[in-house]
C-alpha cells in the first residue's frame, strides 16, 4: 500500500487556548512560551491546523479586553505561523485583522459575522452557530428544530460570506454553544446533512460538557475534562466518517490516529468513510 497523505484523511484542528480561564485547559499555555511549545508539540503529533485562541467562549466566561486579547495571541500566531497553518479563534475584528498580518490563514468565527476580514485579506473563515453569548447561552437553550434552525443559519452566513468574496468558508454547528445534551444529539445525528451544505463542514465536540454528562449514570456530576477522551474520539471519529471535513481537538495524537482509520481503504475498494 502507497503511503498516506493527508488529502486521504479529515484535517484535524488542534486547540491551543492562550487562556487562563478555558474550560478544558485554561491556564496551562497562559504564560511565558508554554503556548508556543505546545503548538509545536501539536505539530509533532500530527495536527494539521493549530487555532490559537485569548477569549474563552465557555459557557459563562466573561468577554477580555481587545489589548489583552491581542498581547496573548499575536506572539503565538507569530511564532507558529512559519510551521503549520494558523487559525485565529476569535469574535473580535481588530484581532482577527492583526492576527492574520502576522501569518494566521483561516479566521475561527464563533459569532459568524467576521466574513468581511476575511474577504478584505484574503484568508478563510468559519462560520459557527451559536445561540446567546457566553454569559448566558446555556441559560435553557430553546429550538423549535434544531437542526434545521442550525442549518439555515449557516446556509445563509456561508452564501453572504461567498457571494463578498472569501473563497474558503468552512461551517460549524456549534456544538455545545446554546445546546442542551438532546440538541447536541440531534446535531451530531445529522452531521450528513449539514455536510450537504455545500461548505466543508468542520465538527468540534472535544471534552465537551455533553460528553461528561453522558458518560456517566442519569442524575450523576458529568465525568470530570480529564476522562472525556473516549467520548471525544467516539463523536470525531462519528462525525469525520460521515461527512466532516475538519474537527477541532485537544488530544491531537490520538485524533490523528482516528483520522487516519477513516481514510484509509479497505479490501474491495471499500472505506471506513
Amino acid at each position: 500500500m502507497p503511503p498516506r497523505t493527508v488529502e486521504d484523511r479529515p484535517l484535524v484542528m488542534g486547540v491551543l487556548n492562550v487562556t487562563p480561564d478555558s474550560f478544558s485547559d485554561g491556564g496551562q499555555w497562559f504564560e511565558g512560551t508554554s503556548a508556543v511549545d505546545r503548538g509545536k508539540q501539536m505539530i509533532d503529533e500530527g495536527a494539521d491546523i493549530v487555532d490559537v485562541g485569548g477569549e474563552s467562549t465557555r459557557p459563562h466566561a466573561e468577554p477580555v479586553a481587545l489589548d489583552e486579547e491581542l498581547r496573548r495571541v499575536l506572539p503565538v500566531v507569530e511564532a507558529l505561523a512559519p510551521h503549520i497553518r494558523v487559525s485565529i479563534d476569535t469574535t473580535k475584528e481588530a484581532v482577527a485583522a492583526a492576527a492574520v498580518s502576522v501569518g494566521a490563514t483561516l479566521i475561527n468565527d464563533v459569532s459568524a459575522t467576521l466574513w468581511p476580514v476575511a474577504a478584505d485579506h484574503g484568508v478563510g473563515w468559519v462560520a459557527m452557530h451559536r445561540k446567546g453569548t457566553p454569559p448566558t447561552m446555556q441559560q435553557d437553550p430553546r429550538y423549535d428544530d434544531v437542526v434545521a434552525e442550525v442549518q439555515s443559519f449557516l446556509a445563509e452566513r456561508a452564501a453572504a460570506a461567498a457571494s463578498g468574496g472569501v473563497a474558503e468558508v468552512w461551517v460549524d454547528p456549534g456544538i455545545g454553544f446554546g445546546k442542551t445534551v438532546d440538541h447536541n444529539l440531534a446535531l451530531l445525528g445529522a452531521v450528513d446533512s449539514l455536510a450537504a451544505l455545500g461548505y466543508p463542514l468542520l465538527v468540534g465536540t472535544s471534552r465537551k460538557t455533553f460528553l461528561g454528562v453522558l458518560a456517566t449514570p442519569p442524575g450523576a456530576p458529568p465525568a470530570p475534562v480529564g476522562d472525556r477522551l473516549a467520548g471525544s474520539l467516539a463523536t470525531a471519529t462519528w462525525a469525520m466518517e460521515r461527512g466532516a471535513r475538519m474537527v477541532r481537538v485537544h488530544d491531537v495524537a490520538a485524533t490523528v490516529q482516528a483520522a487516519t482509520l477513516v481514510g484509509t481503504p479497505l479490501p474491495g475498494g471499500r472505506g471506513v468513510r
